[in-house]
């Protein structure tokens, strides 16, 4: 959980975003299990998580709706229900015996594999941008002690989901994405969706795990960083694969933190923001 000089909850036009790559649900040991996951989100007192790896009725993690399961658990009683948002990346699961395929739309029974937006305020509209896979199989470098260092895999169809929400003082738009892990790649899909995004209402909060270290996200696009701290793998952290980036009017209320959430292999990024009225 975050430490002590983390963000507590603001002001009532603060929003605080939360964004973690929850590997499916599965832990150290090979399971699934949300349960964690779970009870840190719900003790952030979040208003928005991003969440990337998300498995829709699949029946390696149970047949659940991972982001309905996770909304529920942030629900405090008294207070109004979540939405969860879910955008697939493919049909069925992904991996070595997977019978993963691009999907060309989401369709909520239809076992998939993707991204997500859980939130408690109000959606007012919500938009999809599908990344083709590339063609063959992509070079993916592999940490020291690994041999050969390098490998060729083949990458995945990507996707990025936005939400217009009602904000605190007006439309707020929040990102999550999952890019390709072929660094030169993750760059051309990033510059894409900060095209397809000119139209959505500003501020504009993009999170996620990009698979782009250090200041590479904001070069690319233009826009302003949020968090700075190294998320990746959680047990060691040596990179910065997690991202917020920020286009628009919008301050940082409070120091952002890198913080283990559940129990997968990226830490989550917490941060506080104030979107300011025009």
């Amino acid at each position: 959980m975050p430490p002590p000089d983390s963000p507590d909850a603001g002001t009532t036009s603060s929003v605080r975003l939360v964004s973690l790559n929850i590997a499916s649900g599965r832990t150290a040991d090979g399971t699934f299990s949300l349960s964690r996951t779970g009870t840190d989100l719900r003790d952030l007192d979040a208003d928005v998580v991003a969440l990337q790896e998300v498995d829709l009725r699949l029946p390696r993690s149970g047949d659940l709706d991972q982001a309905a399961v996770l909304a529920e658990a942030c629900r405090v009683p008294g207070r109004p229900a979540w939405s969860a948002l879910f955008a697939a990346t493919l049909h069925g699961a992904p991996g070595p015996g997977g019978d993963a395929r691009p999907a060309p739309a989401t369709l909520p029974d239809e076992p998939s594999y993707g991204v997500a937006l859980l939130t408690r305020l109000p959606v007012l509209s919500q938009h999809e941008l599908r990344l083709a896979p590339a063609r063959g199989r992509l070079p993916i470098l592999l940490p020291p002690g690994i041999r050969p260092r390098v490998w060729f895999m083949p990458d995945e169809q990507r996707i990025a989901l936005a939400a217009v929400l009602d904000g605190p003082t007006g439309p707020l738009t929040v990102v999550s994405t999952h890019l390709s892990f072929a660094p030169a790649r993750a760059v051309r899909q990033l510059r894409q969706i900060r095209d397809w995004a000119r139209p959505l209402p500003r501020p504009l909060v993009l999170l996620g795990d990009l698979n782009l270290a250090g200041s590479w996200p904001s070069r690319a696009t233009g826009w302003r960083p949020l968090v700075s701290g190294r998320t990746f793998p959680a047990s060691r952290p040596r990179a910065q694969l997690d991202h917020a980036l920020a286009d628009g009017p919008i301050r940082l209320d409070r120091r952002a933190v890198v913080t283990a959430l559940g129990g997968g292999d990226h830490l989550g990024i917490v941060t506080d923001v104030t979107p300011v009225a025009p």
